[in-house]
């Protein structure tokens, strides 16, 4: 199998709540079986909405740029430029964007995921205070 390159710009670019995010690596174009990755980016002051699980598996995000805050099951913690958060099966979670710059954070997924495999809450948020 001859290596597979994925220039990130050369992705087709979705337009979400709270977020740009494109699926760098998947089964289509890497072949890739076990995992797949998004690169995300949050303007400042943006939440990635709505709050969401992944029933059927982990996520784990690496901050590239950036500093904000993640929710995880309503349990409230810094992140900034260097960070790698595990977000567990099934637990709800939230990233916020609290810096003046656009935050940018590769997102990993196993097993390989898309937003099909996403559940979302509408009614969970961070609290208003900053904490």
């Amino acid at each position: 199998m001859a290596v597979k390159v994925i220039d990130e710009a050369a992705v087709e670019e979705l337009d979400l709540p709270g977020r740009k995010l494109r699926w760098v690596v998947t089964g289509e174009n890497t072949g890739s079986q076990y995992c797949t990755m998004a690169v995300i980016s949050v303007a400042p002051g943006h939440k990635v909405r709505p709050a969401h699980s992944h029933p059927d598996g982990e996520e784990v995000i690496y901050i590239l740029s950036g500093h904000g805050r993640v929710m995880v099951n309503g349990e409230i913690a810094p992140v900034k430029t260097g960070s790698a958060v595990l977000f567990p099966r099934g637990e709800i979670h939230m990233l916020q964007n609290l810096s003046d710059i656009e935050m940018k954070v590769a997102c990993f997924f196993a097993p390989p995921a898309g937003l099909e495999n996403y559940k979302f809450f509408d009614d969970i948020d961070f609290p208003d205070a900053f904490g």
